[in-house]
């Protein structure tokens, strides 16, 4: 039991107050979510000092966020009642640039070395590029940028790099290896570091020079690491040899919540913490603080699928509480709408809604959920990330529609005129636009005037009459085709879609994902200015924070939070897990999906949802959807399953993830103007009717209910439901009554 001068140990259970006290030696604290895993590893830094078993300055504590070391230093200071001021403790980019200033000589650079950011990395990689003669319109900077972002992750300079490091991106021919030498070179004459080189470059002097490598080795007689599962190759060597003297290296993690390989986190650094710490003890924190029974319940049995983790199970003292809530909804219009229905109900009951999520697994669901919390007035905020309309991409694609739409649309005109490059450079510009004022006439029409005189070369001649006969053939497709084919048509050939594709950053499939959304979105509208103004209402409604709002955010930025209510949408497979995920990397692609799921479940406190649709509009067709492996991966005790069709078709509760719908599959080929007219539902085969109808006849939809017909068109039929509002569905999804 803790003494009278510990009481800071007096809040702490018995695993929290060991992993405290065991002081020799390597530690591995797995902490599992809600666990208190941050009291955890203050404590343990206030303890240590408390007993006098080192000074500040030779503790060496670390973590990942600004916000988790500026948690650190405000508990630590709490307990302790001083200043933590000028202690080893920080992110790992803070602590490595404190050391690179004291040794920067010893890798060419000044104490004064600048840290530049993501954008000055993409203008130097650009210069050296052109110095280069290399295509970057065929191969992106961001690309290459990426690239060498991962080798330094891994911890490794131009020198080390062979073939074997390729990981199948042939960059410019087998070009990057030279490019990354001739980028750091550059960065060494700017006396210039990127956020990368930070660690890499104290690496490359704790190697080199021995006298330093043993001074920082004896002075850091405790190494505290917090979220130790997300450690690159880079940090986690960095983190060995630091620790090598004294051995009192305490690492805090939860190896199920590793969800970070994409950005060079590698979940084996705490899977083999045992055998590269020798004699380490294992604490395991499986109480936890924040969720009911049946979260923790359904969570750890969804984990326990995953073959690669050291093992734990979480519980809580406190009620078991409500199970997690399964809904099976027809699309993803539905999702949204009872999602938000929900989130209403829970708002009336006198509910903070500021303890709701919704948490999704990819950036480009949040649209369906913006749209629909605009029309409501239902006041949201997206975490993490813009709002769909503000992305670039979106942007992008929606000035060329303006544009298309007005050639007098200037700002347009000025946003994708180079997107993607063109050949036109700034003083190119300048002079149409200084043709475009002297003539009073839009920057369209300066172009296609200049392109008949010699004012531009031959290759920026060549290229502006190609984008204005784009321009012209898009106009003339405004009504003849759909809007969605229309959007996909601009994308494709102004090459907006080829220059992400090859544009191998992380975040570019996610932005090919959100263009695929916007295609869904337009397909919504009959008509391209609708389309335009309905854009500009969804701007201007705007989340306001300072009122209570929904959360929505990805799954991966909800790390480490907690709401009381949890929203999860897209539990469908190819969605979640991610299908990209599985392709490239298999199991381990497969056991990353699950972990995430794990993440998901666990951040609410008393309530889940999780819901998937039997169809998904993708890429303006429908496509039928089968249930995430991760909701038959729950034991149907800790869940209740719900299915839209439960009102219409009672049999249908008695198997969920057997009776789905089947037909969809035979619509995939045809767009959705041919699978669904205004407001329907999604397609069931199900429901055919080969008797003729009549006006006024009474029929029956399975998902607005019985109606009475209006009137017919063709395979078009406008009904007034009993319980909705007219609509107009085709005549195959409906029957006659008896």
């Amino acid at each position: 039991m803790p003494n009278n001068k510990n009481k800071y140990l007096e809040e702490l259970n018995a695993e929290q107050i060991s992993a405290v006290e065991n002081l020799s030696g390597p530690l591995l604290v797995l902490a599992g979510a809600g666990t208190g895993k941050t009291r955890v590893l203050t404590t343990r830094l206030s303890h240590i000092l408390r007993l006098n078993q080192a000074t500040p300055s030779q503790i060496f504590a670390v973590t990942f966020t600004n916000k988790a070391a500026n948690e650190m230093r405000e508990r630590v200071e709490s307990i302790l009642s001083r200043s933590v001021a000028g202690w080893w403790l920080g992110t790992f980019h803070s602590l490595a640039a404190r050391i690179l200033r004291k040794h920067a000589e010893l890798v060419n650079l000044k104490n004064n070395f600048t840290i530049i950011d993501s954008d000055d990395q993409i203008r130097l990689i650009k210069q050296i590029l052109v110095s280069e003669n290399i295509d970057e319109k065929r191969w992106p900077a961001r690309t290459l940028l990426s690239i060498i972002q991962r080798w330094k992750d891994s911890g490794l300079n131009p020198q080390d790099i062979n073939k074997s490091h390729y990981s199948g991106s042939d960059f410019a021919n087998g070009e990057a290896g030279q490019l990354y030498k001739l980028y750091q070179e550059r960065l060494i004459t700017l006396n210039a570091s990127d956020f990368g080189d930070l660690l890499l470059h104290v690496i490359n002097i704790l190697k080199i020079n021995k006298d330093i490598r043993v001074q920082y080795q004896e002075k850091f007689k405790f190494i505290l690491v917090d979220e130790f599962q997300d450690t690159n190759a880079a940090q986690y060597y960095w983190l060995k040899v630091l620790s090598s003297k004294h051995k009192n290296i305490c690492a805090v993690g939860d190896d199920d919540q590793s969800i970070y390989s994409w950005r060079g986190a590698d979940v084996n650094n705490i899977l083999n913490y045992e055998k590269d710490f020798k004699n380490a003890k294992i604490i395991r924190l499986e109480r936890n603080y924040r969720s009911t029974g049946n979260i923790l319940s359904a969570a750890s049995h969804l984990i326990a699928n995953n073959e690669s983790r050291l093992g734990k199970t979480l519980w809580t003292k406190d009620e078991e509480g409500d199970k997690i809530s399964i809904r099976n909804v027809y699309d993803g219009q539905e999702e949204a709408r009872s999602i938000s229905d929900e989130i209403e109900s829970y708002q009336r009951n006198r509910h903070n809604i500021n303890d709701v999520a919704i948490l999704v697994r990819a950036s480009f669901q949040t649209r369906s959920f913006e749209e629909r919390f605009l029309k409501i007035g239902l006041p949201y905020q997206v975490i993490g990330g813009l709002r769909f309309y503000e992305r670039v991409e979106i942007r992008d694609a929606v000035a060329y529609l303006r544009l298309i739409n007005s050639p007098d649309d200037q700002l347009a005109f000025e946003r994708i005129i180079n997107k993607p490059k063109r050949g036109l450079g700034e003083k190119t510009f300048q002079k149409i636009e200084f043709y475009s004022r002297s003539k009073a006439i839009n920057l369209e029409t300066a172009i296609r005037r200049m392109n008949e005189t010699d004012e531009f070369t031959a290759k920026i001649r060549l290229s502006m009459k190609l984008f204005i006969k784009n321009l012209d053939r898009w106009r003339n497709h405004i009504k003849s085709d759909k809007l969605g084919d229309l959007l996909q048509m601009v994308l494709e050939e102004s090459e907006y879609t080829d220059m992400l594709l090859k544009d191998k950053s992380i975040e570019a499939p996610g932005r090919l994902e959100n263009l695929k959304e916007l295609v869904n979105a337009i397909n919504e509208f009959d008509s391209l200015s609708n389309f335009l103004e309905h854009i500009q209402l969804v701007m201007d409604g705007g989340a306001n924070s300072s009122v209570e709002s929904v959360k929505i955010m990805t799954l991966h930025s909800a790390k480490g939070l907690e709401f009381n209510t949890v929203f999860l949408p897209g539990w469908e497979e190819g969605i979640f897990p991610n299908q990209k995920s599985l392709d490239e990397n298999g199991k381990i692609g497969l056991e990353e999906e699950r972990r995430l799921a794990y993440v998901g479940i666990t951040r609410a406190k008393t309530n889940v949802w999780i819901f998937n649709a039997s169809a998904r509009l993708m890429h303006g067709q429908w496509i039928d959807s089968i249930p995430s492996r991760f909701i038959d991966e729950i034991p149907e005790k800790y869940v209740t399953k719900i299915s839209s069709f439960a009102d219409v078709i009672p049999e249908y509760q008695s198997g969920f993830s057997s009776k789905w719908i089947s037909s969809i599959s035979k619509k995939n080929s045809q767009s959705i103007d041919e699978i669904i007219v205004q407001g329907s539902s999604s397609p069931n085969s199900n429901i055919v009717n080969d008797k003729k109808l009549h006006e006024g006849e009474r029929i029956f939809h399975q998902k607005f209910g019985y109606g009475t017909i209006l009137n017919i068109d063709g395979e078009k039929v406008e009904i007034k439901f009993e319980k909705s509002d007219t609509k107009k569905v085709l005549m195959s999804f409906i029957e006659k009554t008896t």
